[in-house]
């Protein structure tokens, strides 16, 4: 664990909070947010305590080559791609590893709360088979998602949002 919050947890926890109020509000993360927090967290990398060219561009890197394949699915929003790296920039390759995987517990635990406590959980069992086997079938890639609103369909930049408030407080 470490000591206190640093520079780098404070601009992580900005970027992570700022993303996921604009995705609560309007249903999406703006790009100019997305590229000014690249611009910050590379001249924060360049400067000061950051991790240099080589840890901001490979931690921008992972979380895209990782992560890609759940966009062509769209079972990821593109924002939240973009926010990973981004974030990843900032906290450094090591950092976003541990980033992603817990954000991804902690998504799968909100969304099993969801499915639990509203009592559909075998209908999503039912829907995620359906969408394989359409998938199989045809070969076509299809939003996984269901259209509007739909409780199951949770903002993932909350999890992201969580797993960057573990960071900044040192647990990573």
């Amino acid at each position: 664990m470490k000591d206190g919050i640093t520079v780098k947890g404070i601009l992580a926890l900005t970027i992570a909070g700022a993303a996921v109020a604009m995705d609560i509000v309007c249903m999406r993360i703006s790009n100019g947010w997305i590229l000014f927090s690249l611009m910050t967290g590379f001249f924060y990398s360049l400067c000061g305590n950051g991790g240099g060219l080589y840890g901001f561009l490979t931690g921008l890197l992972i979380p895209a080559a990782v992560l890609g394949w759940l966009f062509l699915f769209r079972m990821l929003g593109p924002g939240d791609i973009k926010l990973f790296c981004v974030l990843g920039g900032v906290m450094g390759p090591e950092s976003i590893w541990h980033c992603m995987g817990i954000a991804f517990l902690v998504g799968a635990l909100l969304s099993l709360a969801v499915l639990v406590s509203c009592g559909n959980l075998a209908e999503r069992f039912r829907y995620l088979a359906d969408y394989l086997e359409d998938f199989m079938r045809t070969g076509i890639r299809k939003p996984y998602y269901k259209k509007g609103f739909a409780l199951e369909n949770i903002h993932f930049t909350v999890p992201i949002f969580m797993s960057v408030m573990l960071y900044a407080g040192g647990l990573y």
